[in-house]
């Protein structure tokens, strides 16, 4: 059922999130990698994400056709890139990559890029595929990087509701 106005107001003494404008409701995280690239999907509204699929790049360069189809499937209305930074901020080998790849993106999709930094969200994904599954049934390491993805993803949603930012400004 599509909201009203008069089911979006809030109730009296009921906290608000920020809101999240209608044309906004999707978007598309990636964990860009030299060898491979996690991809997410999430919800705004709810600030959830989950694991996609990983594209493998071929001669390192992304797949950009899997990426356009994944596009044209999910029709996000954002994408967020995880930018890997050092611990003391300073860039690492694969830094200028995922920029330049987060460009690549908006140029060839017109749609609004997002990074972020990503640092630890190797390290979360895996905890959370250790919390959920059993030790003999363990993912195989390449499935990390979609679980990154949202972890970016999800990261990237706090960040918004945090600052009170609207997702609707470009590059944020």
């Amino acid at each position: 059922m599509p909201a009203t106005p008069e089911s979006d107001a809030p109730s009296a003494g009921v906290p608000t999130l920020p809101t999240v404008p209608l044309s906004c409701r999707i978007a598309l995280g990636f964990d860009f990698g030299r060898v491979r690239i996690g991809v997410a999907i999430g919800e705004a509204v709810t600030g959830s994400a989950r694991p996609l699929c990983v594209l493998p790049t071929r001669q390192q360069q992304p797949d950009w056709v899997a990426i356009a189809r994944l596009i044209q499937d999910w029709q996000p209305d954002r994408l967020v890139v995880g930018v890997p930074r050092q611990a003391d901020d300073s860039a690492n080998a694969v830094t200028e990559a995922a920029l330049q790849f987060s460009r690549q993106l908006g140029e060839r999709f017109r749609l609004p890029v997002a990074t972020i930094d990503e640092r630890l969200s190797s390290w979360e994904a895996e905890q959370r595929c250790f919390e959920t599954t059993p030790t003999k049934r363990r993912r195989p390491d390449q499935t990390l990087d979609a679980q990154a993805a949202a972890v970016i993803l999800e990261s990237w949603f706090n960040h918004q509701r945090s600052t009170n930012l609207s997702w609707a400004t470009p590059n944020s």
